[in-house]
Order: C-alpha cells, then structure tokens, then sequence
C-alpha cells in the first residue's frame, strides 16, 4: 500500500500525485509498488532487502539523494503466539519529501497519522521516532499486566502451557530490550550532531545548524522533541530492564518452589516405602517353608501382625524425630 500525506495542524490530507513537501507511506509493498517507489527515488536494492530482514538492526546512512535511517518499531501480533517483537522501519529523508518504508504492518505508522502538526521533514521524523517510544511504552504495560496474569495462573497450576507462556513473555523483553537499546544509540547520534551545530542566540531564539545525517535541528521545538524522544527511550529501557528482571526472578523462584515440592514428595514416597518394608519383610520371613516361633500357635497370624504394626510404628517415631515428614 502507498500512500502520499499531508500532515497538517487541523487534519491529515491524502494528495493523488507526489509533491514537494510530502510524506509517501509505504506498508507491505507489492512488486509493482516496489516498482513504482524505485520511480520515485533511486534507491539501492541492498536497502529494500535490508527493510525485509526483520532482525536488521538500527542504523543511518548518506547517500547522493537522500539519507537513509532505519529504526526498529514495536508491533502488536495479536492471536500469535510471540504476541509483540519489533520490525524495522526505513526512513528516506531527500530534499523534496520524506518516504517511509516497511515490509510489516506497522503500528507505529497507524499512530502517527492520528496526529495533527505542520509538515517539516524533521518535524515528521522527530514525531515518529516520538511516538514509536510512546508506543514501547504502551505495550510495556500491556506486557507488564500479562506477566501478573500468568504469575496468578502459574500460583496455581504449572502447567507446561503456562510456563511457556511466559517463555514467550520473555522472549518479547529481549526483543524490547534490544531493539530500545539500539535506537537509543541512532537517536544520541542525530540529537549529538544537531546540538554540535548549535549557533548563538538571535533576537532570543537558538540558531541551530545542520546534522550531517540530513536532519535539520531548525527550532527549540525540534530540540525538544528530540530531548523528549531520548527521554521516553530512556524510561522505556529502564521499564524493560524491570519487568525482565521480575519475570527472570520470578521464574527462578517458580522452580525453585516446583523442586521443592517434587522433593517433599519423594520423601513421603520413601517414608511410605520404608513403613511398608518392615511389615513385607516380616511377612516374607514367616512364609518360609521351615520351622518358625510362634507356629504352632493358634494366635500365630495376631502375634506376626503385631510384630509387623510394633516394626511400623518405631520406623514411624523415628523418621518423625528425624523431622522426615
């Protein structure tokens, strides 16, 4: 699907034909549409196979005609087993309009379009990268009230389903993590290089410059966003580095308990093997086929019956002085 957008302070606007001062949306392109991107902007085919690779990392890239960032979004699988990971998204920031690329449905995209602001270059890319943390941060809390649900289930039952729910759990924390942790890196980059360009102030306002990457830090605005862009990765790792360490500690303690629990019973199992055993054997010993006490006796059953529940119940005194049970 392609799209060619407008963003303005009072609404979206949906242009029919490429213009200058435009965002061109691309969402899971079909070969005629890679086609007609190609058209658009001569972009290197290494670039689109990277934008398919869903495990390619954060980077940024200048070319003759554009430059080229790549950053990780989070995305909501609902119904899949890994419920939420990351997809790469590309960035083409040119002269005339700015393309965004992604071979995955991207909630991040969905996000943005809701949002009213004048169309700038920076503007868009600084709001994206805004809002792809505010969304790490929404589906942390998603994640977060999933972990407390499988802990109540799993006090319950461990069952193996359970457990490897939260396996899957986990597994969305590393990727969070990981893909936090490298767009954090990408943004400090553009935040570092824009502020390197910072002029004095004129009539009151900061002058800034221009990053080499093809950004431009034009206003106090752009520095804020970009601050706050840094802020709410930051409190996004941190929130991942929490919940993963509950999640880690809590399954260590789950299995601690689940070993505990096999231990105890083992040793019941033994306790009963060992009561048993006394009266076995005593019952073994008696039918034997050679002279014995007590058989000519007409309480000859009683008595060996006797012998056998005195045997069980010494064996029981003593495992329970032993604190066996």
């Amino acid at each position: 699907m392609i799209e060619i957008l407008r963003p303005t302070q009072k609404k979206l606007e949906v242009l029919d034909r490429l213009e200058k001062n435009c965002w061109v949306n691309v969402i899971s392109p079909t070969e005629s549409e890679i086609t007609r991107i190609k058209s658009m902007l001569d972009i290197p085919e290494e670039l689109l196979i990277s934008l398919k690779d869903i495990d390619e990392v954060p980077a940024i890239e200048n070319y003759e005609k554009f430059t080229f960032i790549i950053i990780r979004t989070p995305y909501n699988n609902l119904g899949k087993d890994l419920e939420y990971y990351t997809v790469p998204l590309g960035i083409f920031s040119t002269n005339e309009f700015v393309l965004t690329i992604c071979f995955f449905e991207n909630d991040t995209i969905s996000k943005l379009k809701t949002q009213n602001f004048p169309f700038r270059k920076t503007q868009l890319v600084f709001r994206l990268l805004l809002v792809s943390a505010r969304l790490y941060l929404a589906y942390l809390l998603d994640l977060k009230n999933k972990m407390y649900n499988a802990e109540d289930k799993l006090a319950e039952s461990q069952k193996n389903e359970l457990v490897m729910d939260y396996l899957q759990l986990e597994k969305s924390f590393v990727y969070f993590n990981t893909s936090l942790k490298s767009n954090k890196i990408l943004i400090e980059r553009i935040a570092e290089e824009g502020r390197k360009k910072k002029g004095r102030k004129e009539n009151g306002r900061t002058k800034y410059g221009v990053s080499k990457y093809g950004i431009r830090v034009k206003t106090d605005e752009d520095e804020y966003l970009i601050t706050k862009i840094i802020d709410e990765t930051n409190q996004a790792i941190q929130m991942t580095d929490i919940y993963s360490n509950i999640l880690s500690n809590t399954l260590d303690a789950f299995a601690s308990i689940i070993s505990n629990n096999l231990n105890v019973v083992i040793k019941i199992l033994t306790s009963i093997t060992l009561i048993i055993s006394l009266p076995v054997l005593i019952a073994s010993i008696y039918g034997m086929n050679i002279p014995l006490p007590f058989q000519q006796s007409p309480h000859a059953f009683g008595i060996v019956v006797l012998i056998s529940l005195i045997f069980s119940s010494i064996s029981i005194w003593v495992l329970f002085k032993l604190k066996y049970f």
